[in-house]
């Protein structure tokens, strides 16, 4: 109950309380026109008071009423907030998931286009103690021929070096080519041109970890040839040349029966 109308209804029963205290005694003291006027006012003023209280008690129930309209409006728009906010948080789960879909996607193919463009990537090889870069290709050609050499196919590993080198002519592989082309000519009874490839190796790189067993095999394809006595000069030259190496163990074993 508003202050207004708790004091309306105390201003009420003052008045109530003074009229009846007049009435009471007013038979007793007053009989004259002045009493009755007085009887009026009380009446009228109880009368204003009471219009007071019911106007009061009205704009309070109207209040009350636009209070409760204002708390459902507020309700509702509360409940409409949720719901939106709801659909957001569904659309931002939705597109999180396309947003993971589509990183998955692009990682898939940042790998595969990764792996189209190594095989084209120069690669590092190390191979006879010569560390060099070479083409995908290049690496995969000269492996191609060597295992076939280690197959046993001399005949086709013959043609693969050959080819291999035919292609790669300035390729890290040359030296280590012309060895396995060699062997594979050696292999094949191609000792004349077996001599060439292994010269070649030598006169191209005589550091090279393969060259003494270049300068042997040159030896053993003399002597294949029938020609001993280059073949012992060829020995001698090796030890020379290489005296602390494994070819040269072999060169002096193989001089020591020709004598």
């Amino acid at each position: 109950m508003q202050p207004t109308t708790v004091n309306l209804y105390r201003a009420s029963a003052v008045i109530l309380s003074g009229l009846l205290t007049v009435t009471g005694a007013g038979a007793a003291l007053f009989e004259d026109d002045e009493a009755r006027q007085a009887i009026l006012d009380l009446r009228q003023r109880v009368e204003a008071v009471r219009v007071e209280v019911d106007s009061s008690r009205k704009a309070a129930s109207d209040d009350n009423m636009s209070l409760g309209k204002s708390l459902l409006d507020l309700q509702r728009q509360i409940e409409l907030l949720k719901t939106e906010l709801s659909g957001v948080r569904g659309t931002n789960e939705q597109l999180m998931r396309e947003l993971a879909n589509v990183q998955r996607i692009q990682k898939d193919q940042v790998q595969v286009v990764s792996e189209r463009l190594s095989k084209f990537e120069p690669i590092n090889v190390k191979l006879d103690g010569v560390e060099f870069v070479a083409e995908p290709a290049e690496k995969r050609d000269f492996d191609a021929a060597l295992a076939v050499f280690r197959k046993g196919d001399f005949s086709a590993a013959q043609n693969l070096f050959a080819g291999f080198l035919n292609r790669y002519t300035s390729s890290g592989y040359t030296e280590s080519g012309l060895f396995w082309l060699g062997n594979a000519q050696y292999a094949t009874r191609g000792y004349k041109e077996a001599i060439v490839n292994f010269r070649a190796l030598v006169a191209k790189n005589p550091e090279h970890m393969r060259a003494p067993e270049a300068v042997l095999s040159i030896a053993n394809c003399q002597l294949e040839l029938k020609d001993a006595k280059s073949a012992r000069k060829t020995f001698s030259d090796l030890i020379k040349a290489y005296p602390q190496s494994e070819a040269a163990v072999a060169a002096k074993e193989r001089l020591s029966t020709l004598k």
